[in-house]
């Protein structure tokens, strides 16, 4: 625990005692406004496409201080919209006029188709006819006839069987005759005589 102490002691002296390189370049923004003078242009166009609908014009010219223009656009009511503008100094004015008439077709109405009520006819079901059921004749059971049987007792003969009881002869057993060892005691040879001194 100790040692992740002064590790960490160690780790803030280190990140407070550290300097950015001296020899890091140092950028400055600069920006400079570029300016032109003003250009006289001017442009047109027309596009007519059926398919998409699309029908118009499109006109304008400007010298170094006025614009002027106009355009043609064809609405959807049949109309044709022709605005004219000019702008300067002073602001932009337009002038909007408009060529034919709005027209608004009417839509047809729509009727729902009749269709007439199916006749249903319920069909005629007709009930099967089945044949009479067969006469069957009940069974004649007759009832077996078991004869009782006939049991005769065994007869045995005479005279009964003699048995003989069998006759054992008792075994000889003789005793085993022991020989006594002959122990002879050992001999001890005196004891050695040690010198004197």
């Amino acid at each position: 625990m100790k040692f992740f102490v002064l590790a960490a002691v160690f780790a803030v002296a280190a990140a407070s005692s550290y300097k950015a390189a001296e020899y890091a370049p140092k950028y400055e923004a600069k920006y400079e406004e570029v300016t032109y003078a003003p250009q006289p242009y001017s442009f047109e166009y027309d596009v007519q496409d059926k398919e998409s609908y699309n029908d118009f014009v499109h006109s304008e010219k400007s010298d170094y201080n006025v614009v002027t223009g106009s355009y043609r656009v064809a609405l959807p009511d049949g109309r044709t919209q022709i605005v004219s503008y000019k702008a300067d100094a002073s602001g932009y004015n337009a002038d909007v006029k408009y060529e034919g008439e709005a027209q608004y077709p009417e839509e047809p109405k729509y009727k729902a188709a009749s269709y007439p009520a199916p006749a249903y006819s319920a069909p005629a079901y007709k009930a099967p006819a089945y044949p009479a059921a067969p006469a069957y004749p009940a069974p004649a059971y007759k009832a077996p006839a078991y004869p009782a049987p006939a049991y005769k007792a065994p007869e045995y003969k005479a005279p009964a069987p003699a048995y003989k009881a069998p006759t054992y002869s008792a075994p000889a057993y003789k005793a085993p005759t022991y020989s006594a060892s002959a122990y002879k005691a050992p001999a001890y040879k005196p004891a050695p005589a040690y010198p004197k001194y």
